[in-house]
C-alpha cells in the first residue's frame, strides 16, 4: 500500500468526510524549488496524510514524510547527508482573513480556485522549512582546515579598542 503514487492536488473536505489516509509516495523529480538547494539521494519522498474533521468542525489535514538529501557543509564546503523528517497539520481556508480565526494549533492552508490543495507543494514547504539556515557537519566530522577557529576567539587575535584613546583623552 505504500508505494502508491499520491495525487498531486486533493479536494480536502470531500477527503475529511471519508476520513481518508493517504500513504504514498510523490516523485522528487517534481519538487523543483527542493531540488534547487539540494540534492535528493532517491527517486521517491514517502508521505504520509490522514484528512479529517476536528471537535470544532474544521477540516484538518495532519501527516508525515522523510527525505535523504545531501546538503553542502558551510565550513568545509563538503557534502554531507541529511535525513529531512517533517509532520504537520493544516487546516484548509478559502482566504487570509479565515486563516487569522484559526486556532493556534493548525497552520493555514489556501485553497485554490477549485477548492483544492496541492499536496505536493504542502510536503515541499515542509522540507525546504526543515533544511538548517546554515547546513554544516557536526565538529568532530567536518573536514575544516584544524587552524579554523569555532566559537571564543584566543587572546592574541583579539584586536585592541579603536576608542580606548579617547577614554584616555577625556
Amino acid at each position: 500500500m505504500k508505494n502508491l503514487k499520491l495525487p498531486i492536488t486533493i479536494d480536502p473536505s470531500r477527503s475529511a468526510q471519508r476520513k481518508l489516509v493517504c500513504e504514498g509516495y510523490f516523485e522528487v523529480s517534481g519538487m523543483n524549488r527542493l531540488l534547487a538547494v539540494c540534492d535528493a539521494q532517491g527517486e521517491q519522498v514517502q508521505v504520509n496524510a490522514n484528512f479529517s474533521v476536528d471537535e470544532v468542525g474544521l477540516v484538518v489535514i495532519s501527516g508525515s514524510s522523510s527525505a535523504t538529501v545531501t546538503l553542502t557543509c558551510q565550513r568545509c564546503t563538503e557534502e554531507f547527508d541529511s535525513v529531512l523528517e517533517v509532520d504537520f497539520t493544516f487546516s484548509p481556508v478559502k482566504d487570509a482573513e479565515a486563516a487569522a480565526e484559526l486556532p493556534s494549533y493548525y497552520d493555514a492552508i489556501e485553497l485554490d480556485e477549485n477548492g483544492e490543495v496541492n499536496l505536493r507543494e504542502l510536503v515541499e514547504d515542509e522540507f525546504l522549512l526543515e533544511i538548517p539556515l546554515i547546513p554544516r557537519h557536526p565538529i568532530k566530522d567536518c573536514q575544516a582546515p584544524s587552524d579554523s577557529v569555532w566559537g571564543e576567539l584566543p587572546e592574541e587575535l583579539e584586536k585592541p579598542n579603536p576608542f580606548d584613546i579617547l577614554k584616555k583623552i577625556k
